[in-house]
């Protein structure tokens, strides 16, 4: 059992000082990162490679969405039933695994039979997110949103 120090926001579980934090790095491509970490000049922590991108037809509650078959670094809340615009599902919302900012959700159940193809797969939040290029070797970082709706 995780000690009340151990639980963040939400009292979902945090980062509690010990050890190490280890983070997967995604090398050789463009590389979807937290906007969080990048915004306060940490290592930035990757998500998601654009490779797995599989739809940016998706709405989150900051705005545009984006859909992934995968992604790394990210803990998960408890599973919540919710109503969204599709139908009723089963979700658990992903932080990043450095800050704690939450960057989306995880579609667990879909209800309705046409939506079963989301089930194992991601929302990454367009406002929450950053793209980093990859093509220059740099790893020069692109704004995907300014943050407002609209």
């Amino acid at each position: 059992k995780l000690s009340k120090s151990c639980l963040g926001p939400e009292g979902r579980r945090g980062f509690c000082g010990m050890g190490r934090l280890f983070k997967r790095y995604l090398d050789g491509g463009d590389v979807y990162v937290c906007a969080s970490c990048d915004a306060t000049h940490r290592d930035s922590t990757h998500l998601a490679f654009s490779k797995e991108l599989l739809s940016t037809n998706f709405r989150g509650r900051t705005g545009t969405a984006l859909l992934f078959d995968k992604v790394v670094n990210v803990t998960f809340g408890p599973p919540e039933d919710s109503l969204l615009t599709t139908g009723r599902h089963t979700i658990r919302v992903i932080y990043c695994l450095d800050c704690s900012e939450n960057v989306g959700w995880k579609y667990d159940v879909a209800f309705e039979e046409d939506q079963k193809y989301k089930e194992g797969r991601f929302i990454l939040e367009e406002a929450l997110v950053c793209k980093k290029n990859d093509d220059d070797g740099l790893g020069s970082v692109s704004a995907m949103d300014d943050g407002l709706d609209g």
